[in-house]
């Protein structure tokens, strides 16, 4: 009898314990997700709502005045650049070719009157020139013409005719610094050609490499399309120190 007792003595305590233990369980259980899950504040996204998501969370929101500006500097200008001589034309398009214009460049041709000239004395023969013209391409001077056709100057070796004298002296004292010697400044009176070159739609960074590639060319000037006044004025710098 005592043993029944006992072993229902047992039972009941171990009963009590596991409704205790069990029960505090669940209820905190329960209490933990009735505190995450709040049922009125869930509601469902659509395709929209879902991909505006996900795009502000790839793309960080930007600030505009922490932009940078697209073409800043692209200052968009027609400049004329001026006046080269017709035998200047191809060695002018190839160093405008490095300035990736989105126009090419146009022509302007215009006829003019040279006054001075840079030349090489007459030589005795076809064959004394052609000699000095070979000694002028060691030195690295390819812009020269072999008269033969003037009973005067025949076999005389022109290195730039120019309307002013500056221009003149500008060019012997560039071909002195290249070795040559014997060339000099003398009048010259005749009709030739001009060329000056158009260039739409340049930025302020063309500009800039424009005005260095001018400076191989000597007498040329840039301005603005439009500003250089007709052939004779006083007034223009590109026409003035022409060549």
């Amino acid at each position: 009898m005592r043993v029944f007792v006992l072993l229902l003595i047992l039972g009941n305590l171990a009963f009590f314990a596991w409704t205790q233990f069990f029960a505090q369980q669940g209820s905190s259980e329960r209490h933990l997700v009735e505190q995450q899950i709040n049922r009125d504040a869930i509601r469902l996204l659509g395709p929209a709502q879902v991909a505006a998501l996900t795009v502000s969370r790839k793309e960080p929101a930007k600030d505009p005045d922490k932009e940078p500006v697209k073409d800043a500097g692209k200052v968009q200008a027609c400049l004329e650049w001026g006046v080269l001589s017709a035998a200047d034309v191809a060695k002018a398009e190839e160093a405008l070719a490095s300035l990736s214009l989105d126009k090419r460049p146009v022509q302007r041709r215009v006829a003019d009157a040279a006054r001075f000239w840079v030349f090489m004395p007459p030589q005795p023969t076809r064959a004394g020139a052609q000699d000095k013209s070979g000694e002028l391409r060691r030195l690295g001077v390819q812009e020269f013409i072999i008269i033969q056709d003037e009973p005067k100057d025949r076999f005389t070796i022109s290195l730039g005719v120019f309307r002013s004298e500056e221009a003149a002296n500008k060019r012997l004292e560039d071909l002195r610094a290249q070795g040559v010697r014997t060339a000099r400044v003398g009048p010259r009176d005749m009709a030739v050609q001009r060329v000056y070159f158009q260039l739409q739609n340049v930025s302020e960074a063309q500009g800039a490499k424009l005005d260095v590639i001018r400076q191989g060319f000597a007498g040329s000037e840039v301005s603005e399309c439009g500003a250089t006044p007709a052939p004779g004025a006083s007034r223009a710098p590109a026409a003035k120190a022409a060549r």
